[in-house]
C-alpha cells in the first residue's frame, strides 16, 4: 500500500518548466514565486489582493511542513505551477505540494564531518532554471537537481572550505548561466562571484571583487594585503535583461576590524557593482564605506526601479545599506543621487558630490574601545527589503543599535577566523528593531513600526494593501502597507531569520514563512 502511495506522490512530482523568459517576466506572474527574490529586481511586490487590509485578520494556519534542523531556517521558497521547492540546514532539500504540503522529494547533500562551514549549516534557497532546480551548499559546492525527483545531476566546487570560502545563497538563473558568489569575509579569502554554465556546471567566467597585482584599484590596497582582502559576494544580487548588467552587493574588507593592515579605500570591498551578465567585466562600481573598519559590508538587495527622478524618467538602483543609510543610484552610469539616514549614525557628516562618505573625524575602532553607530550587524542587513510600486514606497527591516568597536591586530592564518578585533553591546543602552517605510525621491520616512529587539526577518508588499514582516519574538504580522498599522499578528512558535512570501494555487492566495525547524503556510478560511 505504501508503494501505490509513493507512487501516486511521484506522478504529483512534474518537471518545472521555467525557461529563461519567464524568468524574465516573473512579476507578470504574480501566482508563482520564480526567483528567491520574486524577480529579477528584488522588488518583492506581488499583484495579489484576495487577502488585503479588510480579511487578512481572518488568515489561519493551512498547512505545516517539519524539516530536520540543526542551524537557522533561512530558505526562500519558490513556487512552480503548484509546486513549491525549498532547500534546509545541512544540505536538505524538498518539493511539496504548494496546496497542501504534502511531500513530493527530498533530497540531502552529505556535506563532509570536518568542513569548516564559515557561514554555518544554514541555506536560504534554489534557482530554477529549464526543469533544474540548483542550490550552493555550505562548504562551497553548486548543485543541480532535477526538478521532477531531487536526483543530482552535477556537482561542482565553488570555493575550498580548507581555505575559509563557503557559499550560503540562493544562485541567480541568468540566461544558461548560474550566478553565485562565494562567503568568507571573516577568514580573509579574496572574494570573487561566478558564472557556471547551467547544463553542465562548467565555470563560464569569474569577476575578482579585489583587484589583482597590475589591475585597476589594486592600488587601494597596501602591500600584498589585497590577497587576503575578504570583499565577497555573499548574498544574491539583481539583474536587468534590458541592460544585460547584474548587480551586486559586495562583502566588507578583512580583516573587518583592523584597517591599519591594509591601508586604503579597499576596492571593491562594501560597493555595489554592475557587471556584465555574459562576460563577468565590471561596468561601474560605487563604494559605499571605503576603507571600511565596522563590518558593514554592501551587501544587502540592490532594488531596480524604473521611476521618474526629479521629473525625467530613470532607471534607478535603491539600497538600505547596513551602515544606516539609504542610496540610490542610476543603474546605467552608477552615479550618485541620494542618501539619506534611516537608523542612528554617528560615523558621516554627509557626502560630496561624487557621493564619497564625510566621515567623522574618529569612526575607528581602537584598543580602548569606541561607541560606534549602527552596531557591527549594521542598520539594515541581508533581510529583504520591498517596494510597493502603486504607493511608491521603500520598505526595510532594519536594526537600532549601538556597539563599542576594538581593534585587536591578528596575524593571518588561512582557514582561521580573521577579524582584527571584537565588539561589544553597550550596557544599559537600549536595543530595538525597526520595519520603516521610505519616501524613495527624499529618503524620508512615512511611518515606522517597532518592535521590541532587532530582528531578521525581511518584508513582502502586495497589492492587497499589506506589508508581511516578522520579529524575533517569532510573530508574524501584517501591517497597513499605507499607515503602519497592525492588522494581525500570529506567533509562530520560533524565531525567524527570513522572508515571506505569497502565491496563488486554483485561486486561493497562500502566505508561507518559515520559523524554527518548520515552513508555515497561510491561507483565508
Amino acid at each position: 500500500m505504501r508503494s501505490v502511495f509513493c507512487a501516486a506522490l511521484l506522478m504529483l512530482a512534474v518537471r518545472a518548466e521555467v525557461p529563461y523568459e519567464r524568468l524574465v517576466n516573473a512579476s507578470s506572474e504574480p501566482q508563482n514565486w520564480l526567483t528567491y527574490h520574486g524577480d529579477y529586481g528584488g522588488v518583492r511586490h506581488r499583484e495579489l489582493d484576495q487577502i488585503n487590509t479588510a480579511n487578512v485578520k481572518d488568515l489561519r494556519l493551512e498547512w505545516l511542513f517539519q524539516v530536520p534542523k540543526s542551524g537557522r531556517f533561512e530558505t526562500v521558497p519558490l513556487v512552480v505551477d503548484g509546486v513549491m521547492y525549498f532547500t534546509a540546514p545541512e544540505g536538505h532539500a524538498f518539493a511539496v505540494d504548494a496546496r497542501s504540503g504534502r511531500e513530493l522529494w527530498r533530497r540531502r547533500h552529505r556535506i563532509p564531518e570536518n568542513a569548516l562551514l564559515v557561514g554555518g549549516s544554514i541555506n536560504r534557497g534554489f534557482a530554477v532554471l529549464g526543469g533544474r532546480l540548483y542550490m550552493a551548499t555550505p562548504e562551497g559546492r553548486l548543485l543541480c537537481l532535477d526538478s521532477r525527483n531531487g536526483e543530482e545531476l552535477w556537482d561542482v566546487e565553488v570555493g575550498p572550505w580548507q581555505k575559509g570560502f563557503g557559499a550560503t545563497s540562493a544562485p541567480l538563473a541568468v540566461k544558461d548561466k548560474l550566478i553565485i558568489g562565494v562567503a568568507g569575509g571573516e577568514y580573509g579569502v579574496r572574494g570573487y562571484l561566478d558564472a557556471y554554465d547551467a547544463a553542465t556546471g562548467k565555470r563560464v567566467w569569474r569577476w575578482y571583487s579585489i583587484p589583482g597585482k597590475g589591475e585597476p584599484g589594486n592600488e587601494t590596497w597596501s602591500g600584498d594585503s589585497w590577497l587576503r582582502g575578504g570583499a565577497p559576494p555573499w548574498m544574491t544580487g539583481t539583474y536587468d535583461p534590458q541592460l544585460g548588467l547584474l548587480y551586486w552587493g559586495i562583502g566588507n574588507p578583512a580583516p573587518d576590524l583592523d584597517g591599519d593592515v591594509r591601508k586604503g579605500d579597499n576596492l571593491y570591498s562594501s560597493s555595489i557593482v554592475a557587471l556584465d551578465a555574459n562576460t563577468g567585466k565590471l561596468v561601474w562600481h560605487y563604494q559605499t564605506m571605503p576603507h571600511d573598519t565596522h563590518d558593514w559590508d554592501a551587501a544587502q538587495t540592490p532594488m531596480l526601479a524604473d521611476l521618474d527622478w526629479k521629473g525625467q524618467p530613470r532607471k534607478l538602483l535603491f539600497q538600505g545599506n547596513r551602515n544606516g543609510f539609504f542610496y540610490v543610484l542610476d543603474r546605467v552610469t552608477g552615479k550618485f543621487l541620494m542618501a539619506k539616514a534611516f537608523a542612528r549614525q554617528n560615523w558621516s557628516r554627509g557626502f560630496d558630490e561624487t557621493g564619497r562618505p564625510i566621515y567623522e573625524a574618529s569612526i575607528d575602532p581602537t584598543p580602548d574601545g569606541n561607541r560606534i553607530c549602527p552596531g557591527l550587524a549594521g542598520g539594515a542587513n541581508w533581510m529583504a527589503p520591498a517596494f510597493n510600486p502603486q504607493l511608491k514606497t521603500f520598505y526595510l527591516q532594519y536594526f537600532e543599535e549601538c556597539h563599542t568597536y576594538y581593534s585587536m591586530p591578528q596575524q593571518f592564518k588561512e582557514g582561521k577566523p580573521y577579524w582584527g578585533g571584537t565588539y561589544q553591546s553597550i550596557e544599559n543602552e537600549r536595543k530595538w528593531g525597526n520595519v520603516k517605510a521610505l519616501d524613495p525621491f527624499t529618503g524620508e520616512a512615512k511611518w515606522s513600526f517597532e518592535f521590541n529587539k532587532p530582528s531578521w526577518v525581511g518584508t513582502l508588499s502586495t497589492s492587497g494593501g499589506l506589508l508581511f514582516t516578522g520579529d524575533d519574538d517569532g510573530y508574524l504580522v501584517a501591517l497597513d502597507a499605507r499607515s503602519g498599522k497592525l492588522l494581525w499578528k500570529i506567533n509562530t512558535g520560533a524565531s525567524m531569520a527570513t522572508a515571506p512570501i505569497t502565491y496563488m494555487v486554483k485561486g486561493k492566495q497562500y502566505l508561507t514563512m518559515a520559523s524554527g525547524g518548520a515552513l508555515l503556510t497561510f491561507a483565508l478560511p
